[in-house]
């Protein structure tokens, strides 16, 4: 699918000032964030594409390429301006999102640090990992801790991340002299101009390797596996993230750990719908026991207990077991079980069945009030009508 303009996602004119260009996004944000919209895929979209319209026209070099080539001038390195956002994922705009704004009420209280992914030194971070956790409604009601076995790029432990081969080092960059950046001086009319650009002969780290690591090829990581575990708080919901912090791809040549985002996935039960806090089962009684009433053994997620259903019980009732339900993320104490019964009628009967029925039927008690307005709006209410 072709993207859209990126004025056009934000809903501004070309001429629109920084402070527009931030109102509009921000406006965006809050309204389509995962956190606020949990396990919505079109939010989601909508989030990371808000954000990657703002991370462009945000910024003077990015906005006046964009305004000059399209999309085209943004296409990594084919592009005009080098700035790839063919890979733009949730975990790039959720960072983007807490730099430039702060949580505004997530889950988690300690999510992104620094999301730069250059640190002052020149040492490149290495890029974040996305992983989408499935959890049963049991692990969500109770918590649990997760073992999670990542494929990533790791320290080369034959130059210890270095990239410089055995009995070899790093050397100042003899064209930007170690700072990664190249300044660039030039004068006019209007006096003059200080342009400075990240050194392309080191790519901005200030060290460059004359005798590149056989095993890794100099870039200082080779691929491998680890393990990692991560708890999860009892309550969450699907569109909730926990990151986990310098675990994710080693950074080039010694540049700090990428993080991992664990993005939380809700299975489907085969017994309960959830609500918010609340969980919802739907139990089937015969005829007789909702007219004589009966006890029935009901599930729940701490195992299974009875239920005193009590005569003249109509179908779409609903009772609630108080606090059988999910426990509160933000707060205390937990939701609750709703059990909704349906009263199951029989599809197939013998003859002496229809015989009995027809008898039954005959009876005052067995006809259905009429005129009762009051009754009938009962009714309508509790089947949601």
């Amino acid at each position: 699918m072709a993207k859209r303009d990126y004025y056009e996602v934000l809903g501004l004119s070309r001429d629109a000032t920084d402070d527009d260009i931030k109102r509009a996004y921000r406006r965006l944000a809050l309204k389509y964030h995962p956190d606020k919209n949990p396990g919505s895929k079109e939010a989601e979209e909508k989030f990371k594409e808000a954000t990657e319209a703002y991370e462009v026209l945000k910024d003077p070099q990015k906005r006046s390429t964009y305004d000059q080539f399209g999309h085209a001038g943004l296409s990594g390195a084919g592009g005009f301006g080098g700035f790839d956002f063919t890979s733009f994922d949730l975990g790039d705009a959720l960072r983007a999102f807490m730099r430039d704004f702060g949580s505004f009420g997530s889950v988690f209280d300690n999510f992104f640090g620094s999301t730069s992914t250059r640190t002052r030194r020149g040492y490149q971070k290495g890029r974040d990992l996305q992983i989408n956790l499935k959890l049963t409604l049991e692990e969500i009601a109770t918590g649990v801790e997760k073992k999670i076995k990542l494929k990533k790029l790791q320290k080369c432990s034959e130059c210890d991340g270095t990239g410089a081969a055995e009995g070899t080092s790093k050397k100042v960059c003899s064209k930007c002299e170690g700072s990664g950046q190249i300044r660039r001086v030039s004068r006019s009319l209007f006096g003059q101009f200080v342009n400075v650009t990240t050194c392309d002969y080191c790519n901005g780290e200030g060290m460059v390797i004359d005798t590149p690591c056989p095993e890794c090829g100099g870039d200082g990581r080779v691929k491998g596996t680890s393990t990692i575990s991560v708890n999860i708080p009892p309550g969450v919901t699907s569109g909730n993230y926990i990151q986990l912090r310098g675990v994710g791809n080693a950074g080039p040549r010694g540049g700090p750990a990428g993080d991992v985002i664990v993005l939380i996935q809700e299975q489907e039960h085969p017994a309960f719908k959830r609500r918010g806090d609340d969980i919802v089962h739907e139990m089937l009684l015969s005829f007789t026991q909702a007219a004589l009433g009966d006890e029935i053994t009901v599930p729940t997620l701490d195992g299974k207990m009875n239920l005193k259903i009590p005569p003249g019980t109509q179908s779409g009732k609903i009772f609630k077991l108080k606090g059988r339900g999910i426990p509160r993320l933000h707060g205390y104490g937990r939701g609750d079980e709703l059990i909704r019964v349906l009263v199951w009628v029989p599809t197939r009967l013998t003859s002496e069945e229809k015989k009995i029925l027809k008898e039954l039927a005959s009876k005052e008690n067995m006809k259905p009030p009429r005129g009762d307005k009051g009754l009938f709006d009962k009714l309508r209410e509790t089947l949601g009508l």
